[in-house]
């Protein structure tokens, strides 16, 4: 059966459910299942306390008793919890989701190891590209130079200003779906991932009427193309110490960017992102206009 998918509720959902939908609470901010069940279970018998979602600091409790979720919710939303080390628990009831209907796409998708599973033309990923003696310079190196704060991470710039030769990713903290932008880099582009671990997921979207209009800036993005019915999604793991190349298709058609997870799972195994993350990348400004086989992902003036 695995494990029941629940979302939060919604109006018309009823005023009230057995299942509770609690934030700032799960294994990503250092509270075990075991430690929520024995809280909430002051309150009634709790059936499970479940992941609910990717994040690993919201969970799903439900109970046998719509009364019990009921008593939990009323004295602990928005209260600081001390049996849970005094954090404040954000609550509001859930539905059970009904299960996928058979041929439906799923929204998970598998976490590949190699480029070879993978199977996106022009992508490929280097393990142990630099030894750990290269990695603690490398490191050592851009802790001596100053950081440039942007919204949720940072950067250092070498070369042209808006060329983010480094970046550091905090724990959670990803990185939007984008293309970099035909007009401003030559073909290739790598990455180099220092510290820790990620997985960075990729896109083709299919239908030319939802694609952004092209731009002159740094990375194309895009802002609600999930709602997109012809779309290939990969994803693959990218280790520390790891090489990425994106080259011909797989940088001028397919959406590319980190998924904002605390805790990532890889061939149901369960890897928790490192207090921080370093990305080398590597580009090459272009002197002329892309002439790339793909125009509806271009932004050059032919």
């Amino acid at each position: 059966m695995g494990v029941p998918r629940f979302r939060p509720a919604k109006a018309g959902d009823g005023e009230s459910s057995p299942n509770l939908f609690v934030a700032n609470c799960g294994p990503a901010v250092g509270l075990s299942y075991e430690a929520i069940e024995s809280v909430f279970s002051s309150f009634g018998t709790v059936k499970g306390v479940y992941a609910a979602d990717e994040s690993g600091a919201r969970v799903i409790v439900s109970y046998f008793d719509e009364s019990c979720a009921q008593s939990a919710l009323k004295s602990l939303n928005g209260c600081p919890c001390p049996d849970l080390g005094g954090r404040s628990l954000y609550i509001r009831y859930s539905v059970l989701q009904p299960p996928t209907p058979r041929g439906q796409v799923n929204n998970s998708v598998p976490v590949s190891l190699s480029t070879l599973e993978l199977n996106i033309p022009g992508i490929y990923l280097w393990h142990d590209f630099i030894s750990g003696k290269e990695e603690e310079e490398l490191l050592a190196a851009v802790d001596s130079r100053p950081w440039k704060n942007l919204a949720k991470r940072r950067v250092q710039h070498y070369g042209y200003e808006f060329c983010y030769d480094v970046n550091e990713y905090p724990p959670g903290v990803g990185l939007s779906p984008h293309i970099d932008t035909h007009s401003a880099f030559e073909g290739s582009i790598f990455s180099l991932s220092l510290a820790g671990p990620c997985i960075m997921e990729f896109r083709r979207y299919l239908e030319a009427a939802s694609l952004p209009n092209a731009t002159s800036s740094i990375d194309m993005k895009v802002e609600n193309l999930d709602n997109c019915t012809s779309i290939l999604r990969r994803a693959i793991y990218m280790p520390p110490h790891s090489m990425l190349l994106l080259s011909g298709e797989g940088r001028y058609a397919w959406h590319h960017y980190i998924p904002h997870h605390k805790i990532d799972t890889v061939n149901d195994s369960v890897i928790r992102r490192a207090s921080r993350r370093v990305s080398f990348t590597f580009r090459k400004v272009r002197v002329g206009p892309c002439q790339c086989e793909f125009p509806e992902y271009c932004d050059s003036k032919r």
